[in-house]
C-alpha cells in the first residue's frame, strides 16, 4: 500500500488532528507523496463539530490565541482571511466564593500587571492587593532562578496566596483544566518568567507580555479571535486543501506498529502497511511514545503524563433574558468555589455575533466544561505517565453521565449567569468528551518531552508533533509543527 513515489519521497503522517494535517500540508508543498492515518473517522482532533438544534457548532476549541500571527497565517492561507473575527467585547468574569467579579483586563494566566486596578483590588481586597504589589520590591531571582517550577509556586512567592487563589486559579483550571500547583509555568506561559528577570517583578513581566500582544487595554478574555461558523471551518479548509495537493487521507486506520526499514519507515494498520521515507507522529503523548518504543527503544519508559479529561456540555436554549449578556461573555469558577461544579462557562452567542444571528433573538449558546487535574491527582499512575487509557480522577468528582452533566449543567448555568435556566428552556443538548486531549504540562513536563524530542531528532526522517509537546492552544501547535517539518525538511 501507500504511494508509487520512491521512498525518499514519501512521508507517512500518523494522527489527522490539525498539527498532522499541518504537517502533512507542509510535506505535500515540499514535494513529497504524503499519506495521513487517522484512528477515527473524524479530521481535526480537538477542533471539530457537532450539530446542536440545527446549529454548526464547535465541539471543542472555539478561538485562538492572538499572541502570535500563526494561526491567522494559516488560514489567510486557506483563504479564510477574511472570517477572522474578534469576540464581543463584553469581557469574561470570575466566580469567586463571595460573588462573581469582573476579571481584569490586564493579566497573563489572570496574574495582573497592576495589583491596584480597580478590577483587580475588587477581586482581592485590600489586603490582597497590598501583598501582591511586594511583588516589585521582591528581588527578581525570587520565583525565577530554580531550573523548573509551577505556577502556583511562582504566582504564590511574588504575588500571594489571593492572587493565585480568587485570579489565576480560575483561568488556569478554565483553560488547562489542572490545579496550578501543577503546571511548569515556562510551558504555559512561555517568556513569563524571562520577563521577571529582564524587568524586575512579576507584574511588569505580565504588562510586558501584554504590550507585546497589543492587549494592554483589552478586556480580559478578548486576546483571542475565532472563525465565522466556527473554528472547524478551519479543519474543513485544511482537507480541502490536502486534497487538492493529492494528500492521500486515510480514516479509520489506527497505526498498530511502527518499524525502522532500509529505505525508511513502515507503518502496520488492520487494512496493511504503509511505507516512506519520512514520518510524522502527530499523536498524543502516551500513544506517540508507546507505538516508537519497538523502533526507538531509547524511548522506553519516557511516556508522558495523560492530560485531564474533559466533558463538555453544550446547552441550546430559548431564555430571553440572556439576550442582556449577564456575564459578558463567560465566566470561570474559582476551585473553592461552593455549589458549582463547572470549572468554566462560555455564553457562546454573547461571545460570537456570528452564532448570535443564527440562533436568533431569544435563543443561547451556553458550553460549560467539566474536569479538573487537582493537585491530589498528582501522585496518580496516569498523571504521572500512564499508558494513555481512560482512567477515573480521584480530585474530579463531578458528574460522569450524560443526563447527571445535563442537570448540573443547568443548576450550573442559573448559579452562573444568575438568570433560570431550566429543562424546560433546552431547545438541544449534547455531551463531548474529550479524554486526556488536553496536554498535561506537568513541571517537569517541559524537561521530558526536550529529550523525547532530542531521541527522535536523532533518528533519520523523524518527528513529533501536538499539543503535547508544543504547549496547549492553537497557535502553539501550528508554529510549532511548521518549525519542526521544516527542520526535517532540512
Amino acid at each position: 500500500m501507500g504511494s508509487t513515489a520512491t521512498p525518499s519521497r514519501t512521508a507517512i503522517v500518523l494522527g489527522g488532528g490539525v498539527s498532522g494535517l499541518l504537517a502533512a500540508r507542509e510535506l505535500a508543498a515540499a514535494g513529497h507523496a504524503v499519506t495521513v492515518l487517522e484512528a477515527t473517522a473524524a479530521w481535526g482532533g480537538c477542533v471539530g463539530s457537532h450539530v446542536v438544534a440545527g446549529l454548526t457548532l464547535d465541539s471543542g476549541a472555539e478561538s485562538f490565541a492572538t499572541r502570535s500571527t500563526a494561526v491567522a497565517d494559516l488560514a489567510a492561507e486557506l483563504g479564510l482571511a477574511g472570517r477572522i473575527v474578534a469576540p464581543r467585547p463584553g469581557g469574561a468574569w470570575v466566580q469567586l466564593p463571595d460573588g462573581p467579579r469582573e476579571l481584569p483586563k490586564t493579566g497573563v494566566l489572570g496574574i495582573p500587571a497592576n495589583p491596584w486596578d480597580p478590577e483587580v483590588r475588587r477581586s482581592l481586597g485590600l489586603a490582597g492587593s497590598l501583598r501582591a504589589s511586594l511583588d516589585k520590591y521582591l528581588p527578581a531571582r525570587v520565583g525565577a532562578s530554580a531550573e523548573v517550577t509551577s505556577v502556583s509556586a511562582l504566582v504564590r512567592a511574588r504575588m500571594g496566596r489571593r492572587v493565585l487563589e480568587r485570579l489565576v486559579a480560575p483561568v488556569v483550571g478554565g483553560v488547562h483544566s489542572a490545579d496550578p500547583g501543577l503546571l511548569d509555568v515556562d510551558m504555559v506561559a512561555p517568556g513569563l518568567r524571562a520577563g521577571i528577570r529582564a524587568h524586575g517583578s512579576l507584574a511588569a513581566a505580565v504588562a510586558a507580555q501584554r504590550r507585546s500582544v497589543g492587549g494592554s487595554a483589552a478586556k480580559a478574555g478578548s486576546a483571542v479571535a475565532g472563525l465565522e461558523n466556527g473554528m472547524h471551518t478551519l479543519v474543513a479548509a485544511l482537507v480541502d486543501d490536502l486534497r487538492v495537493r493529492g494528500v492521500a487521507l486515510r480514516s479509520g486506520a489506527a497505526a498498530s506498529a511502527v518499524e525502522r526499514t532500509a529505505d525508511g519507515w513502515r507503518v502496520t494498520t488492520g487494512e496493511g502497511t504503509y511505507d516512506g521515507g519520512l514520518l510524522v507522529v502527530a499523536l498524543p503523548g502516551p500513544a506517540a511514545v508507546g507505538l516508537l518504543e519497538d523502533a526507538v527503544p531509547a524511548l522506553a519508559g519516557r511516556s508522558p503524563g495523560h492530560g485531564p479529561d474533559v466533558r463538555l456540555v453544550t446547552l441550546v436554549v430559548d431564555v430571553p433574558e440572556l439576550d442582556r449578556r449577564p456575564r459578558g461573555t463567560g465566566v470561570l469558577v474559582a476551585p473553592q468555589t461552593p455549589g458549582i461544579e463547572a470549572k468554566a462557562l462560555t455564553h457562546a452567542t454573547a461571545k460570537w455575533d456570528w452564532l448570535a444571528a443564527a440562533a436568533g433573538p431569544g435563543t443561547h449558546v451556553l458550553r460549560l466544561s467539566y474536569g479538573r487535574l487537582e493537585a491530589a491527582d498528582a501522585a496518580h499512575p496516569a498523571a504521572a505517565g500512564g499508558d494513555g487509557s481512560p482512567v477515573s480522577r480521584p480530585g474530579d468528582a463531578t458528574p460522569v453521565a450524560d443526563r447527571d452533566l445535563l442537570a448540573a449543567a443547568l443548576r450550573d448555568a442559573s448559579a452562573l449567569l444568575e438568570v433560570p435556566v431550566q429543562d424546560k428552556d433546552v431547545v438541544g443538548w449534547d455531551v463531548v468528551r474529550w479524554q486526556g486531549a488536553l496536554p498535561f504540562a506537568a513541571v517537569g513536563h517541559k524537561a521530558r518531552v526536550a529529550e523525547i524530542r532530542t531521541i527522535c531528532s536523532a533518528e533519520e526522517g523523524l518527528r513529533i508533533v501536538g499539543g503535547w509537546v508544543a504547549g496547549n492552544g492553537l497557535a502553539a501547535v501550528v508554529f510549532d509543527t511548521r518549525k519542526e517539518i521544516r527542520a526535517l525538511l532540512g
